[in-house]
């Protein structure tokens, strides 16, 4: 994390700051499939290990090997001054 990103709205600056007390949720989408995606969905977990414990459940079920992994960070707006 610690990373800050700065965005202009209207000459308006706004800071997003990771949020200390949030945790970042973990996730993944089964993308296996010839004509179309699988799309079985993992539930957002704070535990590294709980998700790959859930692509190993899926692979072993369905022998599906290709997945997309998604981080979510919870940010803080911090208003800047009018420019």
């Amino acid at each position: 994390m610690g990373t800050t990103t700065r965005y202009r709205f209207r000459d308006y600056k706004v800071t997003a700051v990771p949020d200390a007390l949030g945790l970042p949720t973990l996730g993944a989408v089964c993308v296996t499939g010839e004509s179309a995606d699988c799309g079985a969905r993992s539930e957002d977990v704070t535990d590294p290990g709980a998700l790959v414990r859930w692509i190993a459940e899926h692979c072993a079920a369905t022998g599906h090997e290709t997945y997309e992994h998604h981080t979510t960070v919870t940010v803080q707006a911090e208003p800047g001054a009018w420019h």
